[in-house]
């Protein structure tokens, strides 16, 4: 194959499949992994695609920072069924934080537990739907709004944390690398999160299949530090296959 052939080639794979991956190119193209991560290079400079971890994406891998309501519409269905799933875990936990996000917000909408239950959260949309549910006690912690995600963020949020201890965390995220870790697209949100996590015993990530093989501008954590993660069927099985092997429990619904 000449250059023009290999590039059609591997546009095609992409608009069939979604993603391409370096390894099969090499060997259903007959080429060198160099000459395939070259023909990857060029057609990323031509906006045609994003190169990502091992080969190539038609979706744009960075996240972006979409304010919560556009959020909230996408894969609405997937999300309730995330969240339906994570309220199987907290069982006799006594405490649970629930981070920002539209994914953990559905967790809230779905929580009506049977015994007392205290909920810490810096996001508003969670404080206030369970403001007057039973048997809920919220925690709110306070600092300064972000209009994007209806959520507190800052030191006075953070200095709040200090002398708390969770059962279990649900944190929402932008982007779920397999060697970047879990990330949010706001600087300020990651490192609340990141103390939230210091604050927990189990920390479970809710994440619709979308997320995967994405990365925000903040790194909130490495996969060493999540205990499970809930998706969609969406999830492709070798994902979920790497992520079983860092010993992460993936639930998929």
């Amino acid at each position: 194959m000449n250059i023009n052939e290999r590039h059609q080639y591997i546009l095609e794979k992409l608009k069939k499949d979604g993603k391409v991956n370096i390894f099969d190119l090499v060997e259903e193209m007959g080429v060198s992994g160099v000459t395939i991560r070259k023909d990857l290079k060029l057609l990323e400079d031509k906006h045609l695609m994003y190169k990502i971890r091992g080969g190539g994406s038609i979706n744009n891998p960075y996240a972006a920072d979409r304010p919560i309501y556009e959020k909230e519409l996408i894969n609405a269905d997937e999300k309730k069924r995330i969240a339906r799933a994570a309220i199987e875990l907290i069982a006799d936990t006594d405490s649970v934080m629930i981070g920002s996000g539209t994914t953990v917000f559905e967790v809230a909408r779905a929580l009506y537990p049977p015994r007392h239950l205290t909920v810490i959260t810096p996001a508003l949309r969670v404080g206030l739907e369970l403001s007057n549910r039973t048997n809920v006690e919220v925690l709110q912690l306070g600092g300064l709004i972000r209009p994007n995600s209806s959520s507190v963020m800052g030191d006075y949020a953070m200095s709040m944390l200090s002398d708390i201890s969770c059962g279990i965390f649900f944190l929402g995220v932008d982007g779920i690398d397999l060697s970047f870790g879990m990330s949010i697209s706001n600087l300020t949100e990651a490192a609340l999160n990141q103390k939230m996590i210091e604050t927990a015993q189990t920390v479970v990530v809710l994440a619709d299949s979308t997320k995967f093989d994405r990365r925000g501008l903040g790194r909130i954590c490495g996969l060493e530090q999540v205990h499970y993660i809930i998706t969609d069927r969406n999830v492709s099985a070798n994902t979920v296959k790497a992520l079983k092997e860092r010993d992460i429990k993936v639930m998929t619904v």
